[in-house]
């Protein structure tokens, strides 16, 4: 599975790493990806999600059920 969020669509990042002497050369940004169990009450079952922190901060405000709908993420195929 690629390293990208399944909720956010967070993705690995280019950018420069610059030296000292000011050289630069090219380098991943990963995104802090966590794989984790969460409880979908509306099925009464446990959901496996590769999820950012940040969007794992934003499912405890919002709810797992509209921050899959915003997502456009069909739970029940999972």
């Amino acid at each position: 599975m690629a390293r990208r969020c399944q909720l956010t669509g967070k993705r690995p990042n280019v950018a420069n790493k610059v030296s000292h002497s000011n050289i630069k050369t090219k380098k991943r940004q990963l995104p802090n990806l966590q794989s984790k169990r969460i409880w979908f009450a509306e099925e009464e079952r446990y959901v496996r999600l590769k999820i950012s922190t940040s969007a794992l901060k934003t499912l405890n405000r919002k709810g797992l059920s509209e921050f899959a709908a915003e997502a456009g993420l069909d739970l029940s195929k999972l």
